[in-house]
């Protein structure tokens, strides 16, 4: 299993997010075990009654360890999306290079879930970003044996088992009803798929970037693939959004580069507006002189 780790090299000590549960306390051990310079980042959401027992099972682990620990809290507030609010918060609060404890299964469930956002070839690729995945070839069983091997005491967080959560309900409904049906575990399948994806995107990322995706005549001219990618990267680029644009929101925005509308909602309160043959996102419910007609 050591083998299988992609820890990040270099002088820095490693910032390791560490909840409490089996994943980030499995990483942890594992990082011990490689004798990597490490500092365990735990993050207290505000949102569990219980959260103090959880920042004492991280500080032990530390202390266990001989690793320094560092707690941060912070506030998520109700209201909708909780569960993307508080992922947010939590990233917010973390270094920039951390190490989160995403598994094999974890990223099986991320491509599945982005599928049915519509979330387009990036979605699926489930690309890493600014957050490192030393145990993305590790399951999920492997780390659950790794802290009963260290006899560790690991903590479950009851909203990994809430299926209002669609994430949750993805692993607790749909993968093992794939498994069911195809008599075969969808994980290590979704994993390859991602990956042939994730080649295939490298070659239509490189052909986004060379076009202009406020050019209507150059948008609607390149191949879909193409196009699809250049706009989801220049929405999310100009918009702010962390979350990929959907592919709804995309085909709003073709019908406004085919002129059969003059603007279109997309993700975050924004909207593409088009004017001249150029395309503008905008804060969605800007008036524009041009709204009301369709522009050739």
């Amino acid at each position: 299993m050591l083998r299988r780790c992609r820890f990040p090299t270099g002088d820095s000590p490693l910032a390791l997010a560490v909840s409490g549960g089996a994943d980030s306390m499995a990483m942890a051990v594992l990082a011990a075990e490689l004798d990597l310079p490490v500092v365990l980042w735990h993050i207290d959401h505000g949102l569990r009654p219980e959260a103090a027992r959880y920042v004492d099972v991280v500080v032990d682990l530390g202390r266990r360890l001989g690793m320094p620990v560092e707690v941060r809290r912070i506030e998520v507030g109700s209201g909708s999306a909780l569960e993307e609010r508080a992922r947010e918060a939590r990233y917010d609060a973390l270094p920039d290079d951390v190490c989160a404890a995403h598994t094999a299964d974890d990223r099986a469930e991320t491509i599945l879930f982005n599928m049915f956002r519509g979330a387009g070839m990036a979605g699926v690729a489930a690309p890493f970003g600014r957050v490192h995945r030393p145990l993305i070839s590790v399951r999920r069983s492997e780390t659950k044996a790794v802290c009963e091997h260290f006899d560790l005491h690991v903590v479950d967080d009851p909203m990994n088992s809430d299926e209002r959560f669609t994430r949750v309900a993805v692993r607790r409904r749909l993968m093992p009803l794939a498994e069911e049906i195809f008599g075969r575990d969808p994980v290590p399948l979704l994993n390859r798929h991602a990956d042939a994806v994730a080649d295939a995107l490298t070659v239509v990322q490189s052909a986004a970037e060379q076009l202009d995706p406020t050019d209507v005549g150059a948008v609607g001219e390149a191949p879909e693939a193409v196009a699809t990618e250049a706009l989801r990267a220049w929405i999310r680029q100009q918009s702010g959004s962390a979350h990929f644009v959907d592919s709804a929101s995309i085909d709003r925005v073709m019908a406004v580069v085919r002129g059969e509308v003059i603007a279109a909602e997309v993700v975050g309160g924004h909207r593409v507006a088009r004017t001249a043959g150029r395309l503008r996102v905008e804060t969605a419910g800007t008036a524009s002189e041009d709204d009301g007609r369709v522009d050739r």
